[in-house]
């Protein structure tokens, strides 16, 4: 789903658009923080743009229903990872570039760090391989900045509730296997990240986002 915020008068020329992703297990918040960036940013009068993956394009909805939510439940993992990897280059192609190039500001729930956590760590199909993967798909657009909210799997699974997806529904060492392979990312390139723990309160997570965000827009000013 793609909702869009008009900029105000106030946002004309501000410069180029900003990538920013939200990353971390599920149940993490990242809708959440997503959400209440976007509403500081319209207030600052940034045009923002939402969205996620898997499913940010009508071809990226149809894709989503058939990998979390199949009839059989049965996904071979080299097919999640190509699947999650044509969602992502149908989304940045007719989404996300666009939007970059009006100058908006695009928020996504999740991205190509996803892909390397779940199927590159948990799925063990090797950290490599799939960003290289990912990075093809999105030539080579990575975001500005990665917000990651860390979850342990029981803080997640209770935030979930009763309701789960295909990947919702695996044990908790696959979840740890994804929580381990954000903490890699986010370690090998820590200029590009802002990891936090989700177990945080909203507020003080969503203060924490918006400094980093604000600090980031002062230096591309």
């Amino acid at each position: 789903m793609i909702v869009r915020t008009p900029p105000t008068t106030a946002s004309s020329g501000r410069g180029r658009g900003l990538l920013i992703a939200f990353e971390g297990g599920d149940g993490a918040g990242k809708s959440t923080q997503s959400r209440l960036l976007g509403q500081w940013l319209q207030e600052q009068g940034y045009a923002v743009l939402h969205t996620r993956e898997p499913g940010g394009t009508t071809l990226g909805r149809t894709l989503r229903e058939l990998v979390l939510h199949g009839e059989d439940g049965s996904v071979a993992p080299r097919a999640e990872a190509l699947i999650f990897a044509a969602d992502r280059a149908q989304h940045v192609a007719t989404v996300v570039r666009p939007a970059l190039e009006r100058d908006e500001i695009v928020l996504t729930d999740r991205y190509l760090d996803s892909s390397v956590a779940y199927q590159g760590a948990a799925r063990e199909l090797g950290h490599e391989e799939v960003r290289d993967l990912s990075l093809w798909a999105v030539e080579g657009l990575v975001p500005d900045l990665t917000v990651l909210l860390d979850v342990s799997p029981e803080q997640g699974r209770e935030r979930r509730g009763a309701v789960h997806d295909r990947l919702e529904r695996e044990a908790d060492d696959f979840h740890d296997r994804v929580r381990h392979g954000f903490r890699t990312l986010a370690a090998d390139a820590p200029e590009r990240y802002l990891v936090l723990d989700a177990g945080e309160g909203v507020d003080g997570l969503a203060d924490a986002v918006r400094a980093r965000v604000a600090g980031l827009l002062e230096a591309r000013r």
